[in-house]
């Protein structure tokens, strides 16, 4: 069945950080928006980032300074406005003499500090390596540096909260099939991959950040949509065990000029990436080669005492960068920086291209600032210094306080885990709650039914992927037998949350 929607001023494809950044802030400019995503929130390249809020220290050498200064600058509004999902770390990049010397690193460091105002963050300085570190004897001169982690794919949940707070429609797997314009208008005919029905959306603008999937939105369609020329980058992780006991992170520098993270991630484990390869086909169906795995592990090999094997690899995950091709001979070379388009040939359409998880709340300023053209009559910015759903607290140690001692049957595991992940919105995700029993079903490691009814009815959850590895990482630590029950228990559950999700 067709069903016809009212006119939307804006219709927003793709659910990733920038489609949700932009959602959000449009949202709260008093546009009426929707945002349609064909899979899951964050499905794509924004849940398979190295999971860093940064400047890009080696993009300097790139001379990318106003991508650099943009980016510093974002790390502490970011650190403002949602400190459980982002928090500061420190990071160590060993010297090797042959690769780039002290003094280009230092002028590196000095610039990175200088560019950019810090309020939270400790500047750089020299480091001495020793027997309790974990590297390699040779290595004894280092530096040190700050940038800061986060959850991205709970970010982007966060954010389609915060815009569907703000009044926006927020529609996952809801894939667009046709779109065609009249009178100045967009006509979208969106498909419920769920329920298989079809609903035509009316919107005067479209906003296309579709991510790697930006030249094939409109495929099917009747217009002669142009875009720019992408060239699509693949970036590879891999997470073995702790390798470390420090919570410092390592960057380090290979003989190809490329740099790899190793990072320590969810207390067992540590995330190592990434790399940089050019890709062609479906993005979905991006994987690690083990060309690129044997890349990373010798990386980590070169430097760290502890040596790692593929089999010690637990997990891995691709995310493919959609970058516009400015003829660069390597995929590291090529820019991170944003444009924007605006084309309206037919009716209003704004193409994103390129982007970063760290600078997605400037490039929805920017965004806004050429859609004022279209809306004189939209409000101003708003979002550099409001916090987002779950940041109504004082400080993480208080919260996490706070939680104890209002939720003392709790284990110590699952209030440092409803903390960072849930923030303030713990409180609504335990509502009623008044003993472990009260969670009702447990799946393992403290993912109970109510969380994961949670997960479902307030951000958009429906398989196990969504749950244990882009709501959580719990995906990290389940068993096979622990997976099926909750894959029983969200089928049992299943015609509720499509009633849900029925449009109205």
């Amino acid at each position: 069945m067709n069903q016809l929607s009212p006119i939307h001023d804006l219709l927003i494809i793709g659910g990733g950080i920038n489609g949700t950044g932009i959602a959000a802030d449009a949202a709260g400019r008093g546009l009426n928006v929707v945002l349609c995503e064909m899979n899951d929130l964050a499905s794509g390249t924004s849940s398979a980032s190295t999971k860093l809020i940064h400047g890009g220290l080696r993009y300097l050498e790139q001379y990318e300074f106003r991508l650099v200064r943009e980016a510093l600058g974002e790390r502490e509004v970011l650190l403002h406005n949602a400190p459980h999902l982002i928090k500061p770390m420190r990071f160590r990049l060993p010297h090797m003499p042959h690769l780039r010397p002290k003094w280009m690193i230092r002028a590196g460091l000095f610039l990175y500090d200088s560019l950019s105002r810090r309020v939270t963050l400790p500047g750089s300085r020299g480091i001495k390596f020793n027997d309790s570190d974990p590297l390699v004897e040779s290595l004894k001169d280092g530096f040190e540096y700050s940038d800061a982690w986060v959850d991205d794919s709970r970010l982007v949940v966060t954010l389609a909260q915060c815009a569907r707070e703000k009044s926006a429609d927020i529609r996952v797997r809801s894939k667009c099939v046709g779109v065609s314009a009249q009178n100045n208008m967009w006509r979208v005919e969106l498909k419920n991959e769920i329920t298989g029905e079809l609903e035509t959306v009316l919107a005067r603008c479209i906003v296309n950040a579709s991510g790697p999937w930006v030249g094939q939105s409109f495929d099917g369609s009747q217009m002669a949509y142009k875009h720019r020329d992408v060239r699509l980058v693949k970036g590879c992780h891999i997470v073995v065990p702790r390798m470390h006991a420090g919570e410092e992170s390592y960057m380090l520098q290979n003989d190809d000029g490329r740099v790899v993270f190793v990072i320590p991630y969810e207390h067992d484990f540590t995330l190592i990436g990434t790399t940089d390869e050019d890709f062609t086909g479906d993005p979905s169906e991006a994987e690690i080669s083990e060309r690129e795995k044997d890349y990373l592990i010798n990386i980590v090999n070169t430097y760290f005492r502890k040596q790692i094997s593929s089999a010690d690899v637990l997990h891995s995950f691709a995310g493919v960068r959609p970058l516009l091709d400015d003829g660069e001979g390597s995929a590291s070379e090529v820019s991170r920086d944003y444009t924007l388009d605006m084309d309206t040939s037919e009716a209003p359409l704004l193409t994103v291209y390129g982007g970063k998880i760290t600078t997605y709340r400037c490039l929805a300023e920017s965004a806004m600032e050429e859609l004022e053209k279209i809306f004189p009559q939209m409000g101003g910015p708003w979002t550099q210094t409001e916090v987002l759903p779950g940041s109504q607290f004082e400080s993480p140690s208080q919260l996490l306080d706070e939680l104890t001692k209002r939720f003392s049957w709790a284990s110590s595991e699952q209030l440092c885990r409803w903390a960072s992940s849930y923030g303030s919105c713990t409180y609504k995700m335990l509502e009623g709650v008044d003993c472990a029993a009260d969670l009702g079903e447990d799946f393992g490691f403290g993912l109970s039914a109510r969380e994961v009814d949670y997960m479902c009815e307030q951000e958009w959850a429906f398989s196990v992927d969504d749950i244990l590895w882009r709501r959580s990482k719990l995906g990290l630590r389940l068993e096979p037998l622990q997976v099926a029950k909750l894959e029983g228990y969200l089928l049992g559950r299943k015609k509720a949350i499509t009633a849900a999700w029925t449009y109205t």
